[in-house]
């Protein structure tokens, strides 16, 4: 059984569980966009039965440009327990230095590793601490250069430090040569042989990294269309989780852009996610 349970919310994910959803902006920009995108994510979930995870970062530090938009910044965090507290939904957000696990994890109930720096083990340690201090989970999402039966070095770095600490793991797709990606699906079931439940992150794989043309290159590009063949075929393909992001108006969202969806578009997807994923399952 690769089932993994918040206790303090009772979320679940994997095996004979519904689809877990984790959704909702890519970065914080305001608090009233953030309770706004969350209110409909958790109204459409509830609706469909999926257990529901508020998502968004309050830092983006791996920018492809120093003037690109971040967030809000540790302050970020206030927002996220704003969310927490106002609609009463679990939180995932990502971190990226040791110094930050302690504070995300007195707010976040996943705390997520990020792909570029799912091997950096003084990262991996203090989120492995702070996620068994504070009764978290960890998302850990597979580097862009990481062979899927390698993330079992993520797991037991994990499990040296904080041994009963649930994991899932995230497929976000491969680097294909340069400015590209592409998702193995057949990365899924080798990862759940590892044990662990599996998310797909469906923005994240479309990018084009360091390609968008609007920027030349001082960003990164998308395939918008693409998110729901991804979701759809990750889910086909046995994945546990999906992993999203909305905007109200995603050409006007302060970060990746070219890949966040319409919130307009969220019911009809989810819908079909779920109906794949009972067929599957």
């Amino acid at each position: 059984m690769r089932v993994v349970t918040h206790k303090a919310s009772g979320w679940s994910i994997g095996t004979g569980k519904p689809l877990a959803v984790l959704a909702g902006l890519n970065v914080l920009e305001d608090e009233g966009l953030a309770l706004e995108v969350g209110t409909e994510l958790k109204r459409i979930c509830a609706s469909l039965g999926l257990p529901y995870v508020f998502k968004a970062s309050f830092d983006k530090a791996n920018r492809s440009s120093i003037k690109s938009y971040r967030g809000p910044g540790m302050d970020g965090l206030k927002i996220l327990a704003k969310v927490k507290s106002k609609l009463g939904v679990p939180i995932v957000t990502d971190l990226h230095e040791p110094d930050q696990a302690e504070p995300v994890a007195e707010v976040a109930d996943i705390l997520q590793l990020p792909a570029f720096l799912v091997r950096q083990t003084d990262l991996v340690i203090a989120v492995a601490g702070a996620a068994a201090r504070h009764g978290a989970l960890i998302q850990a999402k597979k580097a862009q250069f990481m062979a899927p039966w390698d993330a079992r070095n993520i797991i037991a770095k994990i499990g040296e430090v904080a041994p009963h600490v649930g994991v899932i793991l995230c497929e976000r797709g491969v680097s294909f040569g340069y400015n590209n990606l592409i998702v193995d699906m057949l990365a899924i079931p080798e990862m759940k042989k590892l044990g662990v439940p599996v998310t797909i992150d469906a923005t994240h794989a479309v990018q084009l990294p360091g390609a968008d043309p609007r920027t030349g290159g001082a960003s990164t590009g998308g395939r918008r269309d693409g998110v729901a063949i991804i979701a759809k075929s990750a889910v086909a393909a046995g994945a546990d989780g999906v992993f999203l992001e909305f905007h109200t108006d995603p050409d006007k969202a302060l970060c990746d852009a070219p890949s966040c969806l319409a919130l307009s578009a969220a019911e009809n997807l989810l819908a079909t996610l779920k109906t794949l994923h009972e067929a599957v399952n």
